[in-house]
Order: structure tokens, then sequence, then C-alpha cells
């Protein structure tokens, strides 16, 4: 654990680094280590999944796979239901399908390698490989789903759908991604828009290609 949490602040200090003074000066990017294999990220429609909600919930404390989420806490859920100022957010099947397609666009444009991506009526579950903080990659796919949702008129412009924030996971071993993609993917209950990336055993070449690309 204190290991991974080291690997985690040395990887923000990277990044940070690298937005200020360019990929050139960062000499520590020549260490692949500090440098993730993927983030596993997960974010809800807005008002869906609140904490402590019986049907379960994540906070930063209780976001891995595979462990035990929060416990119900109805006080705690009535609290946030008092400070919503819209109709909770749900998406069908049209929207779901949308919101897929603005994913894999925004990875393919920003140059990020989307590995599983599914989307559920009430959430979204990405895993996903970024030279950018993961804040950044959950921003722009909730900025790219919500403008397609908009061009298609399913909803009001000024629609809240989405969760201020979400769970932001560093995958730093092919364990942890396998892992990962298999929780996305299969154990999600029903499939509903479901994306997988076959070629993972590119990822760590691809990973190393692009950091080498980025220093020179």
């Amino acid at each position: 654990m204190r290991e991974r949490e080291n690997n985690d602040r040395r990887h923000r200090r990277l990044l940070t680094r690298a937005a200020r003074y360019g990929w050139r000066k960062v000499r520590r990017a020549e260490n692949l280590e500090a440098i993730p294999l993927a983030y596993l990220l997960t974010f809800s429609c807005y008002g869906t999944r609140l904490h402590g909600d019986k049907s379960g919930s994540v906070d930063h404390a209780h976001n891995i796979p595979g462990t035990p989420p929060l416990s119900p806490n109805m006080q705690r859920v009535q609290a946030e239901q008092k400070r919503m100022r819209e109709p909770a957010y749900e998406m069908d099947a049209q929207r779901r399908d949308i919101a897929l397609r603005a994913i894999q666009e925004v990875c393919g444009y920003r140059g990020w390698s989307l590995l599983a991506a599914h989307v559920r009526s009430n959430h979204v579950h990405v895993v996903v490989h970024a030279l950018v903080q993961p804040e950044c990659v959950m921003n722009d796919l909730k900025s790219y789903a919500s403008r397609r949702l908009n061009e298609c008129g399913l909803d009001t412009p000024l629609r809240k759908r989405w969760t201020r924030h979400g769970s932001t996971r560093y995958l730093w071993q092919p364990e942890q991604v396998e892992a990962a993609i298999r929780y996305v993917v299969y154990e999600q209950g029903k499939p509903m828009a479901v994306f997988e990336q076959k070629e993972r055993r590119l990822l760590e070449e691809n990973r190393a290609a692009t950091v080498r690309e980025r220093k020179h």
C-alpha cells in the first residue's frame, strides 16, 4: 500500500512538472516506473449513487475492485438528497450508446489508449492509459459525452448528468490492469454499452514508445 501511494505521488509530480516545463525538460520521464500502466476511472450519473446508498457506493477510501463498498447509511443518503437541485439522471440504451461512442472519440482524439469501458444506466467505468492526470481524463470523458448528448437533443443543455468527481485508481502492474478490465467488462451484471480492447499485450510497449516520443 505504501509503495502504491508513493508511486501515485511521484506520478502526479511528474505530470505537474511536465505540464509546466514540457516533457523535454522533465528527465524523470525516462523512469517508466513513474507512469502507471492504466487508470481505472469510475463516475456516476447525477443523484443516482449517493454515498451510503444500499445499492452500493464508493468514496476515496472504498474504491478498490473486489473490496466491499461503503456500508449503507440512510442518514448520509438523505443529507445528499436534500442538496440535490435536479432529479436523478439515468441513461437509457440510446444515451448509453452515445456516451460510449463519445468516450471512444475523445480517447482517439487525445491519443489515449482505451482498454475497456462500460456505460451503465447510472454510472460509467473506464480503463485507460494516458500521460495526463486521471482527473483530466475523467473531465474530458464527461464533457465529450455531455456534448454529444446535447447535440442529439435528448436533454436540456444545462442538465446535470454527472457527479462532481469520481473514483481514480492507478494500475501499476499488468495483473491489476487485467483485474480492472474483468471487473469493468464482465462483473457489472447484464452487459449494456461495453467496449474491450483485445490488444492489451502491447500496452507496455506503447507506453515506452510514447514516453520516448515525448522526450525527444
